[in-house]
This record gives C-alpha cells, structure tokens and sequence, in this order.
C-alpha cells in the first residue's frame, strides 16, 4: 500500500489583514522585512535602531517610509499596529515590555528574554494588556511542521520514544561579536539551542528532567552544549548545539511504529520524511517544500499567522502558546547553569 503524507494546511496570505509593522534593529530584521513585502500582504512602515546611517539604509531598502528616532516614538506611532523586536536577546524584555504598554501587538525574535523569569514577564503583559504576544520562532509556523503535527496526531508513528535535533556551527572566536559577548547574552544556547529545545517541545512539551554537559569559552559564554531531556511518558529527547563545530542540523521523531525525519537544515523550509516499517516492509514517503529560491524567505510564513491571530483576537500563538515558550527558557536556564558549573 502506498505511504502518503496529509496535505500542509496553509494560511492564505491574502486572507488576513494587512498590518503596519514598526521594526525595531536591522539585523535578521534585513531577511524577515524582505521575506513579509515579497510574500504578504504585510507591510513595514517604520524602523528604528542604533545606527542611524544603518537604519536609513535600511529604510531605503525595503521602501520603509519613516526612520524613527527612538523606540519610545515608534512604539507610540499610531500608524504602528505590530512591532518586530530584532534587537540583541538582552534589550527583548525592555523593549518588548514598551511596546505591549503602548497597546501594540508584539512579534520577539528568539529568545523572547534573556530567562524563563522574563518570558513570563513579557508573556503575562501582553496578556493582561490584551495584546498578542509571540516569539519569532519561525519554524513553528511552516508547513512542514504542519504536516509533522498532523502526522503526530493521528498517531501514525506510534508512541513517541525518542526526539533528536541540533544546531551548531564554527565560528572563529571575536570578543567584538555578539555570539562571544556574554552582555549581549551570547552563546550558543540561547542563539542556535533554542530552535532543537523548541522543536522538541512542539513533539513532548515540557520536560520533567534536564542533564546538559558542555563546554564554557571567554566569560563564561556557553561555547556547546548536549542535553537530554526525560518525559513522564518514558521519551527522551537528545539535543546539541555549538559554536565550535558545524552540525548536521537535522530532526527526528522515533516512535513504535515509524519515525518522521526532516531535512536540513530543520528549522527552515526543507522537507519531512515519513517511515513506516522496517526490512523488507519499510515503507516511506517525502514531502519537500520547495516554495522559495532562498531559506529566509521562509520567515514570511510566521508573519501570515501573526495576522491571522491577530484578526482571531488571539493574546498568544495556539502552536506555540505562552507556557511553551517559557517552557523552552526554564529548559535554557537550566542547560546554561549546568555548562557554567553553577551549584
């Protein structure tokens, strides 16, 4: 019998309102704003950021018509329905913080804070404000991760054993860069080790156990880490992440009866294969997203189901809801202590 995968179910762009976004740094914010002209309905109309020059620049790009001179003035545009926090992890929480108290929905690039203690924070504001509150993990809102939900629900791999995902890459060492700079909250857990940690609470939740080893570089930065994550239900999750060696940057999903193994790099558009079976009675079958020229044009996706919720009334994303993402930092938390050493 032949194996097939359930069709993505997938927002139309054109069916959601167009909102005005105010973009707050101009560094991932360069891939997501061409990603959301080129395939949404979508629009930035502000930007603000350090660098003037930069931010003109910017502006000038993607045809954004103001340059604002402060986060205060753009988050009090009234011409500003969203605001996009891409700005280091540790101005997420402030800034996130002045745009939910403005009355603005809020879009927080990964990690939504610097700690499980500020996710909920921000979460809990946004919240009581009446706002939507959602971190920027794009990869929950591809089609792929669709149709591994779908999958996972109809119970076509059996009960779940094992989730495995990675993200990690060599990067030469430079104090001037944020990655190495633990002010800025770098290291790898929080940049790279979020995304394998996030995907395997789409698939388990929450863990009841953390063990992570790893390995500490310039002030006390996280330079890898490899966690295992215990469930109640007797899963496991292998996870690892790194600045010093280039991962495959894959995802499984093993279960009794099959597995699911999505290509890399797994948090981007790529593709998701289902296997059924073993011997001479395994059975698969692939479904490739091969929408886009480029990965990030991916980040457009996230931005589709940003207004679709918004138009819902929604105050948090139902595949990947406030108690996931603090649950994705305590998980983070955790990892960080135990590679520093902390008792």
């Amino acid at each position: 019998m032949t194996l097939e995968l359930p069709a993505p179910r997938v927002v139309d762009a054109g069916s959601v309102p167009a909102l005005r976004w105010g973009v707050v740094g101009t560094s991932i914010a360069d891939r997501f704003v061409a990603a959301l002209h080129a395939h949404t309905t979508q629009r930035a109309v502000a930007v603000t950021a350090r660098d003037p020059e930069k931010t003109a620049a910017f502006a000038a790009r993607h045809g954004v018509d103001r340059v604002l001179p402060s986060v205060a003035a753009l988050v009090s545009d009234p011409e500003v329905d969203v605001v996009y926090v891409s700005t280091p992890h540790t101005l997420h929480r402030e800034q996130a913080l002045a745009a939910i108290a403005a009355g603005k929905h809020v879009l927080v690039e990964k990690p939504i804070a610097m700690s499980a203690d500020e996710a909920r924070e921000v979460t809990a504001a946004g919240r009581a404000a009446g706002v939507l509150v959602m971190e920027a993990m794009w990869t929950r809102y591809l089609p792929q991760s669709d149709v591994l939900r779908q999958v996972l629900a109809a119970g076509t791999i059996g009960d779940v054993h094992l989730v495995t995902a990675d993200f990690g890459f060599a990067l030469p060492y430079d104090p001037s860069h944020r990655l190495w700079d633990p002010t800025l909250g770098g290291g790898a857990l929080l940049d790279a080790g979020v995304y394998p940690i996030s995907f395997a609470a789409s698939v388990l939740g929450a863990p009841d156990r953390v063990v992570a080893e790893g390995e500490s570089g310039p002030g006390g930065v996280d330079v890898r880490a490899d966690l295992m994550l215990s469930y109640g239900s007797g899963a496991r999750a292998l996870l690892s992440t790194s600045l010093s060696s280039h991962l495959p940057v894959r995802a499984s999903v093993v279960g009794s009866e099959g597995r699911v193994d999505v290509g890399s790099p797994f948090f981007g558009p790529s593709s998701l294969t289902l296997t059924l079976g073993g011997g001479d009675d395994e059975r698969s079958a692939t479904w490739t997203d091969d929408r886009f020229a480029s990965l990030h044009e991916g980040l457009s996706d996230q931005a589709t189901a940003f207004a679709s919720y918004v138009a819902e009334g929604r105050v948090e994303s139902p595949v990947h809801t406030h108690d996931d993402v603090v649950g994705v930092m305590q998980v983070i938390d955790e990892a960080r202590a135990a590679v520093r050493g902390d008792a």
